[in-house]
């Protein structure tokens, strides 16, 4: 295969911590940030809640420098399935970074004080974390902007109106003396920002890194070529993104990852264009990225990604992740397979595309070859006369995991069915077109009697499972339901009908 010449290899992790260069070696890939930050540097305030992402209490920001080159991009995540290694690069800021004895608190300190938006205090420092993300990235933050920057926070005490209100608060307060401030877009970059900017471009190196420890490797390439290599030269390995689903591997299966192959550092896995006909979306693209851009083209789908996860786990996961994850339960892959996604997957710089419904071949089985990964994520565009839309069905409406997602979408000729794909997760061990019910439409008039007959049909395409979020019952009525639901609203405003309280 055409690769480049064979890089050199680091195996010491440097990212910034308080304005000084941390430089780790002999550690073990599988260690999470949380494990390091409690256990290592005895910083206690990140606390341990789940150690699965759901409850946020380990939040903390990382920072890197962003698309632009120009400005820094911090985002919250969860510390307890971020892999160490990861911050290779970066700048981590904790709740211990904000304010204390030395320094003034950081206005989301302050105002957490101040509007009493804490009692027991565990998950205070999370709370913290995700305002003061949620204060560098937003100047002036609607009441919908604060209920989604805290999705991800779980708090048994307050309520959450004192939180909410402290959100309101930190912007009357000063900046901190760390001088961490909203940037507004196009606008002049702080002095402090600059500073931060010239520490993390001093981090950056040609050197892949190869961190080695207790037997174990992480690689981070920086190519698609160097990625090919490696995974070639490791077909066993274990490719890593965001880490949300393989992180609790390691925190909840009590699985050791020998070799780890980190996509996050590879230039061009990052990208996104907009091509004739389709969204090009590389696999490492973030959750958090990739939602505006296909919002933007189908603005009927905002919901169902408002209602993805939590932001720190948006800010992690990507969508190439959770497509090759290939959880039944996955929100993402049931509109796209009716939208008519294809992938693109790479084995030692040789190409092939398949479509996302063949992608799938049994409960967390796929395509995927040894040595190949997935590279580029293709999604037509809307075509004209189409309809299209996704229902997600669970016990919450934030961060929750689906008992059923439902999607559809729908060409008429005149009031007959010219071409109808309907998907459904958490129906099957994976996620599958609902072929049955599709045929009982194609060629029918669009009418509430030919609907009925196709939710019959339902019960060929699905015999679903009872498990901890559902019966096997209310599931086969649900997906049935969400037919008639689409039915129904077909043909009506596709304007985005989110959840109104706070939003």
């Amino acid at each position: 295969m055409a690769v480049a010449d064979t890089p050199a290899f680091r195996n010491s992790i440097r990212f910034i911590l308080d304005g000084e260069v941390i430089e780790i070696t002999d550690v073990d890939p599988n260690r999470t940030v949380l494990q390091f930050l409690r256990e290592d540097l005895v910083r206690t305030g990140t606390k341990e809640g789940c150690a699965e992402g759901d409850c946020g209490a380990c939040t903390v920001v990382i920072a890197d420098i962003d698309a632009s080159g120009s400005r820094l991009a911090a985002r919250a995540v969860n510390s307890c399935i971020q892999f160490l290694p990861t911050l290779d690069g970066k700048e981590l800021v904790t709740v211990e970074s904000l304010g204390g004895a030395e320094r003034a608190l950081h206005p989301a300190q302050s105002a957490m004080i101040e509007c009493h938006g804490s009692q027991c205090g565990f998950c205070t420092p999370g709370f913290v974390m995700s305002l003061f993300a949620l204060y560098k990235n937003n100047a002036q933050p609607s009441r919908r902007d604060i209920d989604e920057a805290l999705a991800g926070n779980l708090c048994r005490c307050t309520g959450y109106t004192p939180i909410v209100d402290a959100a309101l608060a930190m912007y009357a307060d000063k900046p901190g003396a760390d001088g961490w401030q909203a940037q507004p877009a196009g606008g002049p970059v702080s002095s402090d920002e600059q500073a931060r900017l010239q520490k993390l471009r001093e981090l950056v190196t040609d050197e892949v890194l190869c961190a080695e420890g207790h037997g174990r490797q992480f690689f981070a390439p920086q190519t698609v070529e160097q990625l090919a290599r490696l995974v070639a030269e490791n077909p066993s390995a274990t490719l890593l993104a965001g880490g949300t689903d393989i992180g609790l591997w390691v925190t909840k299966q009590q699985r050791n990852l020998e070799v780890l192959i980190y996509t996050g550092n590879v230039s061009g896995l990052d990208e996104m264009v907009v091509e004739d006909g389709y969204l090009d979306i590389g696999a490492a693209v973030s959750l958090t990225d990739a939602m505006p851009l296909i919002i933007a083209h189908y603005p009927m789908l905002e919901e169902l990604f408002v209602r993805f996860a939590s932001p720190p786990i948006r800010n992690a996961g990507t969508l190439g992740g959770n497509i090759a994850n290939g959880s039944p339960i996955g929100d993402s892959m049931p509109v796209l397979m009716v939208l008519g996604t294809r992938l693109m997957l790479n084995a030692g710089g040789q190409r092939r595309t398949v479509a996302l419904e063949d992608f799938y071949l049994q409960y967390q089985v796929n395509d995927l070859q040894p040595g190949e990964f997935l590279e580029r994520i293709h999604i037509p565009l809307l075509g004209d006369g189409e309809q299209v839309q996704s229902y997600k069905v669970s016990k919450r409406f934030d961060q929750d995991i689906s008992a059923v997602c439902g999607a559809y979408r729908l060409r008429l000729d005149g009031n007959d069915v010219r071409e109808i794909k309907i998907a459904y997760g958490g129906m099957a061990a994976i996620p599958a077109r609902a072929l049955h019910c599709e045929r009982a439409l194609l060629g029918k008039e669009w009418s509430e009697s030919s609907v009925d007959q196709a939710m019959a049909a339902l019960d060929q395409d699905f015999t679903p499972i009872s498990d901890m979020r559902s019966s096997d019952e209310y599931r086969e009525q649900v997906c049935k339901n969400l037919l008639k639901r689409f039915y129904l609203e077909s043909g009506t405003d596709p304007s985005p009908r989110v959840y109104s309280f706070g939003r």
